[in-house]
This record gives structure tokens, C-alpha cells and sequence, in this order.
């Protein structure tokens, strides 16, 4: 039987020893950038922009990470679309990879998780961790404190409540809410007539709002 070093074991998929030194000595290379980012703020965006092309895997044109924000990794594990804004306190727990696809809005203090720890106790007084991949479609809101599970994927064009607690799939074209998050029903036509309770849109959502300014 082949021995697996822990990052190996770590890309697996399988349990193994986050605190290892081969682990760690990886993992603080990659937090530097985001201290120097959670610095920042208005006035200093070229530079947060040079930042995030150096923390995160993939980051997509006009992509806007309100500081501050954290990641075990720094963001080195993390896959940004174009036109994804996350507000403030985003915390990103990217052992394995988060995939964020285009335009999705993230509201403040959300937390997408990728690491999990067994259930047995005695694994986890030796601090053994696994990670599974997340995956947010596009056009996707998640609103203020809602927090995303380790293996989950969000369909495209849905909206998660705010506060949600998000443990498995959510399909898309749809409004979850609660915890454990689940489906409360289908964007349907009423959305295209009314942004909020009974506030009537007064644009036309097909066309788009610049050119009807």
C-alpha cells in the first residue's frame, strides 16, 4: 500500500492532519495578501485589485470582496466568476475549493464552508479534517448571515434567506429560507411585478435599467 503524504490525503478528499507542519507550512504562505487586503478600503481599489489577482484562484472582471473578509487559505482556494460582491465579514473556509459563478451578491457575515470533521469522537481529538468542494451558481443571492455547508451546490438565479443554514443542494430558479435551508417556493411572475411586499417595479426588469435612466 501506498503512503499518502497529508496533502495528498487533503486533495483526496479523505480524512487527514490539518495541523500538520506540511499543511501549515503551505497554508500561512497564502494569508499574507489578505491581511494586507482587510487594510484597505475605499480610495485604495488598484490595489485591492492587484491583491485579489494574487489571493484567489480565479477572480472574474468587476468582482468586488468587501474587507474584511477571511479564508483559511487566504482565498488561494476560492474560484470567482465576473460581477460577484460579497459585503463585509465574508468568511470563507476554503481548505478545498468554493466555486462562485457570475453576478452572485453575497450579504454580509455569510460563511461557505468546505471543511468538515468526522463525527467519531476520538478522530477528532487527533484533529482530523476532510474538505468537499461548494458550488454557487450564477446570479445567485445569499442574504446576511446565512451560512453555506461543506458539498453543497446552489442553482443558478436563487436566493437564499438571510440567517439560512444551508446543508444540502438547492436547485435553482428558487427562494429557500430557514435551517435547515429549504425550498419555500419558485421566483415565479409576481417577482417581475413587485421588488419587495407590495412595492411595484417601476422599470422594466427585461431591459437593462442603464438604458432606461
Amino acid at each position: 500500500m501506498i503512503k499518502l503524504t497529508e496533502t495528498e490525503r487533503m486533495n483526496k478528499g479523505l480524512l487527514y492532519d490539518c495541523s500538520s507542519e506540511e499543511i501549515m507550512n503551505v497554508q500561512t504562505q497564502y494569508v499574507s495578501y489578505m491581511k494586507e487586503y482587510n487594510s484597505l478600503g475605499l480610495g485604495d481599489e488598484k490595489r485591492m485589485e492587484e491583491l485579489m489577482k494574487l489571493m484567489f484562484a480565479e477572480v472574474g472582471e468587476e468582482t468586488y470582496i468587501q474587507p474584511p473578509f477571511y479564508a483559511n487559505w487566504g482565498g488561494h482556494n476560492v474560484h470567482l466568476g465576473k460581477y460577484v460582491y460579497a459585503n463585509f465579514c465574508a468568511t470563507f473556509v476554503d481548505d478545498g475549493n468554493i466555486y462562485i459563478d457570475d453576478h452572485t451578491m453575497i450579504g454580509p457575515n455569510v460563511t461557505i464552508a468546505t471543511a468538515g470533521h468526522p463525527i467519531y469522537p476520538p478522530l477528532r481529538e487527533q484533529i482530523l479534517q476532510y474538505n468537499a468542494d461548494v458550488h454557487i451558481g450564477k446570479n445567485v443571492w445569499i442574504g446576511a448571515g446565512a451560512v453555506i455547508c461543506p458539498g453543497v451546490t446552489i442553482g443558478d438565479n436563487t436566493v437564499i434567506g438571510a440567517g439560512s443554514i444551508v446543508v444540502k443542494d438547492i436547485p435553482s430558479n428558487v427562494v429557500a429560507v430557514g435551517n435547515p435551508c429549504r425550498v419555500l417556493r419558485e421566483i415565479n411572475e409576481h417577482d417581475k411585478e413587485f421588488y419587495f411586499k407590495d412595492k411595484r417595479i417601476d422599470i422594466n426588469p427585461d431591459k437593462p435599467y442603464s438604458e432606461q435612466k
